[in-house]
């Protein structure tokens, strides 16, 4: 499949495929008689998997690594196995990160929808409820987030 087609499926830009390829990260195609690159499904798998290693926010520097160590071959599997080893564990870690992160941001949802559950304002008949006489309820300030200022 000629550029144009590879981009198209690939989910990559002609320019990112030409750079791809002068940096070593994908490797140079095989050309037709007219010099226009053609690529085969063994090329776009490999495009599909750099993608996915770019999603999981695999450093440049260590995809290069990773493709230099492919197109060495088979002797290189443990090295690559271990690599992707190694990312996998920092994923995890990372997504252990985000659970405890979200997990923090659903307490803190949870507290405000509380605070909105109880407070005082008006009632279904228009009519307020005692609060001062204002009609709308005094103000709370969040202890957490004095706390967070303050540390």
């Amino acid at each position: 499949m000629k550029i144009s087609d590879f981009a198209a499926h690939s989910g990559l830009t002609p320019d990112t495929i030409r750079y791809y390829e002068r940096i070593g990260l994908l490797p140079r195609t095989v050309r037709d008689a007219g010099g226009r690159r053609s690529y085969g499904m063994d090329d776009l798998a490999w495009a599909s998997f750099l993608r996915k290693l770019q999603a999981m926010d695999m450093p440049m520097r260590d995809r290069l690594e990773y493709s230099r160590l492919r197109a060495m071959g088979r002797a290189t599997t443990a090295d690559r196995r271990a690599m992707l080893e190694a990312h996998r564990a920092a994923l995890a870690n990372r997504r252990d990160e985000l659970m405890e992160l979200i997990g923090t941001l659903d307490a803190k949802i949870a507290h405000y929808r509380d605070l909105e559950a109880n407070m005082e304002g008006s009632s279904d008949d228009g009519s307020t409820r005692s609060n001062g006489g204002s009609g709308r309820a005094a103000p709370r300030r969040d202890a957490s987030i004095g706390a967070a200022r303050r540390g």
